[in-house]
């Protein structure tokens, strides 16, 4: 593929929800510096695959998002972390689900793409995988933090199938973090990585680190990384579907938003998408009170959590 004249794109997210404004400031935080660790990547020529899971191994390591440590806590008490990572220039994906002994899942996503001839691990046979590649495993109890725990104890019971759940509002945390980028090859990538949903049962696997549901690449389409309530998410494909009104003609930023708004009006959903495709052009969008964001082109260095 020849070079494309517009330079690299990065764009991240720290999740789509009702961002207080105590804490803004550490959300804005935190995607801007997430994204100057993916720039460096990039600006020395790096590929994008590369840039994103640096990206995202970033926030992985930030408190703020529902990442890594400090991730919503299970109604075990556990962190149970999802992770996908995909290459849009030749269609490899690596993703591990609830995984539980992984500081850093997007690391464990990257060696599955890398060097397994799979997709995605589950579970114990994830970790085992991670082990054998050179990857630490640690005691969960490392991944929690008081202040999940504290959280833990006020979460309501669980609802019954039928009624309105106060874990899938718009007003609730969905701090799952991603990231989108092109490269000066004009290849595009994205990463995709969750704690899950607060009170979530052990085993739940949200569309974050589903191929096509919450993260999908591929360089004839468009990369993209979703955040938001995930089971409606998962039942629209909807990273793919968004992928395949690209590929159709329809920009990145119309395509992005009229995917949230499919998002809502087929199944009441709600959440946030980041998309970047060969050409670097890009989109944002959300139905959502607020989504943290930070872009960064040749041009172009710019955070937010509203979109104007």
């Amino acid at each position: 593929m020849n070079a494309p004249s517009h330079g690299p794109v990065l764009l991240v997210h720290g999740g789509a929800w009702a961002i207080p404004d105590d804490v803004v400031e550490d959300h804005l935080r935190g995607v801007r510096e997430a994204q100057a660790k993916g720039w460096s990547v990039l600006e020395k020529g790096g590929s994008a695959l590369d840039a994103v899971e640096e990206t995202v191994a970033y926030m992985e390591e930030d408190e703020v998002f529902d990442a890594g440590r400090g991730s919503f806590l299970t109604s075990d008490g556990t962190v149970q972390l999802d992770a996908l990572l995909m290459d849009g220039a030749t269609l490899r994906a690596g993703g591990v689900g609830c995984v539980e002994h992984i500081r850093n899942p997007i690391r464990a996503a990257r060696k599955v793409l890398s060097e397994s001839p799979h997709v995605y691990f589950v579970a114990d046979g994830a970790e085992r995988f991670a082990a054998e590649h050179g990857i630490e495993l640690i005691d969960n109890k490392k991944l929690v933090l008081p202040r999940e725990a504290e959280r833990l104890k006020k979460a309501g019971p669980k609802q019954r199938i039928g009624e309105p759940d106060p874990t899938f509002s718009a007003t609730s945390s969905h701090d799952t973090v991603g990231a989108v980028a092109c490269d000066k090859n004009g290849n595009i990538a994205a990463a995709t990585s969750t704690g899950g949903t607060l009170n979530k049962t052990p085993g739940r696997v949200g569309d974050s680190s589903l191929i096509g549901c919450g993260c999908y690449a591929d360089n004839q389409s468009a990369a993209i990384s979703c955040t938001g309530w995930g089971e409606p998410i998962m039942k629209l494909v909807l990273a793919k579907w968004t992928a395949d009104r690209v590929a159709g003609g329809v920009p990145p930023d119309e395509s992005a938003r009229d995917a949230i708004s499919y998002l809502h009006s087929r199944l009441k959903g709600h959440g946030g998408m980041i998309i970047v495709d060969a050409q670097g052009r890009f989109g944002i969008a959300h139905n959502t009170p607020r989504m943290a964001w930070a872009l960064r082109t040749g041009s172009r260095d710019d955070a937010g959590i509203e979109i104007s």
